[in-house]
């Protein structure tokens, strides 16, 4: 398998070299867009030492059910309307949760065009989150 891999690419490697330089844009503007995502770890480090804020963008009654401690909820639909809330932390930390990871950069993508400069994406959401026992506080 290795073998044939490897006389693919000689063989054609100027097919090689684009698929390579494309996987790396891909892998770099992925990884930009909305912040970085950051592992249930990162981002306790970085609410404990760097102060950063949670903004959770679930629905009122999933935050209700159960969210980040000092979690501040505004809902995706919500955001355009509430942005004026977030001003004060444009240039903080803030760690975007959503329900598994997959809206948070979207929100991210929002957030940066207005001016935040430090976002992160907590990967694999508050599903990830709950999935290995971290604190979570209800109401």
């Amino acid at each position: 398998m290795l073998e044939q891999l490897l006389e693919f690419v000689v063989n054609h490697w100027v097919l090689s070299l684009i698929w390579a330089v494309l996987l790396i844009l891909l892998i770099k503007t992925e990884g930009a867009r909305g912040g970085a995502a950051v592992s249930n770890a990162q981002a306790t480090a970085l609410i404990n030492n760097e102060n950063a804020k949670v903004l959770d963008i679930r629905s009122r009654d999933d935050f209700l059910a159960g969210h980040l401690p000092n979690a501040i909820n505004i809902p995706s639909k919500d955001l355009q309307i509430r942005l004026s809330e977030l001003n004060a932390y444009k240039d903080e930390n803030l760690i975007i949760v959503c329900k598994s990871g997959t809206t948070a950069g979207a929100i991210g993508t929002i957030l940066n065009k207005q001016g935040f400069t430090k976002l992160h994406k907590l990967r694999g959401g508050i599903l990830e989150w709950k999935g290995n026992n971290l604190p979570l506080v209800k109401g």
